[in-house]
């Protein structure tokens, strides 16, 4: 099987600096695979420490000396609608992109751009609306906040749903008046380059976003590292993370970051048991099982345990697994084949730590590509490495609990702490155990469906700080207390004594 490049590709995927598409200052670049083949379709530009340098420069000057931090609120929201509006207008062929480019599902990719003006829209309302707290003293002292932006933000970004979650970080970082560069995953960077183009079209100055191509430990490092760059809002793997926090620290710059995952979904005997499976099975195997959020470990009450495998299983085995143009298409064909060989080594490794019961292998009909057929272990003990790791692929793990004590320590029984999903029909149960799970967000009888004013992140190995709504201001702007005496000032008089 094969699939054919979109039309109107560039010769090269090149950086914008400065308002200007340009190569590495030395030349380098790498090659872009498509997924389906693993052939090379593209060479784009490998930035290098000079090329950041280049595009911080020009961020940096646009912050000082330009227009954008200065524009009032709704004059920048303005054109944030209208960055929103364009995207709207781009949805198929952004949906093109992103299926061949990360072979996610032609359906599936169709939804991120509407997400992503939405993205846009939610932050240039949020700034007209946004307002800060003043304390007031009578006849003594007025007290008020000053919001104002930081200045650079690097912004790192993912190779899952790139220009959907470049849209996370790119739209509270321009609405709030700061400028940007971005570093897009080097698996996926065929959508980014259309930001600039977008981003033009709409009004907003050179200078005010920057692309920077290129490996995480090069243009990645040399962007966390560049001591005129305040803000770093990374999403990635968590030993990734650790090595952007160890690298910031001495610069003592801002951080947000969102890590790994290995979420629990709990279902209990109660629950409406048609609507988890049809979440459970939607959770880890849609986007190719290429989630953060994904559900991956699933933790099922023992008196319906067995019925909930037999379905799940056979769920599983009906996924459709094809072309990501296909709109038949339910799983694709993994980002690249570095990631291909590392969830297949999972899938290896299940085989001795839980029971196959569906998958565990390459789907038939795709001798070559990044295919994995969705796979399913069940009886997968809490100390298997299949039900500890995060793996990121269309691979789930099965494991019974007889307690709502014993599933609060199963699920709880992991490095990470992102989401968690819990299905029963007793509402005391759902609320306790939501306040008890280690998890930055949960999901109660409910899929993956959230609210842009809610906080996104997670705790313990999953991330640090959380961006969405309000925290999303906060983290992109510096707070300033402003204090003013409304009587006399009463110091104290030192040195008057004689």
């Amino acid at each position: 099987m094969t699939q054919h490049p979109p039309t109107g590709l560039p010769d090269k995927i090149r950086h914008f600096i400065d308002g200007t598409f340009v190569d590495s200052v030395g030349g380098e670049t790498f090659d872009v695979l498509d997924p389906v083949s693993n052939k090379t379709y593209i060479r784009a530009a490998a930035g290098q420490k000079a090329d950041i340098d280049l595009a911080v420069s020009a961020a940096k000057k646009a912050f000082k000396s330009g227009a954008w931090p200065r524009l009032l609120p709704r004059e920048r929201a303005r054109i944030m609608h209208r960055v929103a509006d364009i995207v709207e207008s781009r949805d198929a062929q952004l949906a093109e992109l992103e299926s061949f480019d990360s072979g996610l599902p032609i359906t599936q990719a169709r939804g991120q751009a509407r997400r992503a003006a939405e993205n846009f829209r939610f932050f240039g309302d949020l700034i007209v609306a946004q307002h800060d707290n003043t304390f007031k003293v009578p006849d003594r002292q007025m007290n008020y906040v000053n919001r104002k932006p930081i200045g650079v933000a690097g912004l790192i970004t993912p190779w899952n749903t790139p220009f959907m979650l470049e849209s996370w970080k790119l739209a509270p970082a321009l609405a709030t008046g700061n400028t940007v560069v971005l570093k897009p995953a080097e698996f996926t960077p065929l959508s980014a380059s259309l930001w600039a183009e977008i981003f033009r079209e709409a009004g907003i100055p050179d200078g005010v976003f920057n692309l920077v191509n290129g490996l995480g430990e090069e243009a990645g490092d040399a962007l966390v590292k560049h001591p005129d760059v305040p803000l770093i809002s990374f999403t990635g793997e968590s030993r990734t993370g650790q090595i952007i926090f160890g690298n910031a620290a001495p610069y003592l710059k801002g951080l947000s970051m969102e890590l790994g995952g290995k979420s629990p979904a709990i279902v209990f005997a109660d629950a409406d048991l048609e609507a988890a499976l049809d979440a459970t099975v939607f959770g880890v195997f849609s986007l190719n099982g290429e989630r953060c959020t994904a559900g991956s470990r699933i933790l099922v009450q023992r008196e319906i345990y067995d019925d909930f495998v037999e379905r799940y299983a056979e769920r599983a085995k009906n996924v459709v697994v094809g072309l990501p143009s296909d709109p038949a298409t339910e799983v694709g064909a993994l980002v690249h084949p570095e990631h291909y060989n590392k969830v297949m080594s999972y899938v290896e490794l299940g085989k001795s730590e839980g029971r196959l019961v569906a998958g565990g292998g390459r789907p038939e009909g795709f001798p070559t590509g990044n295919y994995v057929a969705p796979t399913v272990f069940v009886d997968v003990a809490p100390d298997a490495r299949i039900f500890q790791e995060e793996i990121f692929g269309p691979v789930v793990a099965i494991t019974p609990f007889d307690t709502e004590e014993e599933a609060l320590e199963l699920a709880n029984n992991t490095a990470y702490g992102l989401a968690a999903y819990v299905w029963t029909s007793q509402l005391k149960r759902a609320h306790n155990f939501a306040q008890a799970v280690e998890a930055g967000m949960v999901w109660l009888n409910s899929n993956n469906v959230r609210d842009l004013r809610t906080p996104f992140g997670g705790v313990k190995a999953s991330g640090l700080g959380h961006e969405g709504g309000y925290r999303s201001i906060d983290f992109y702007t510096d707070q300033q207390a402003v204090h003013i005496t409304l009587n006399e000032s009463h110091s104290p008089r030192f040195g008057t004594a004689k």
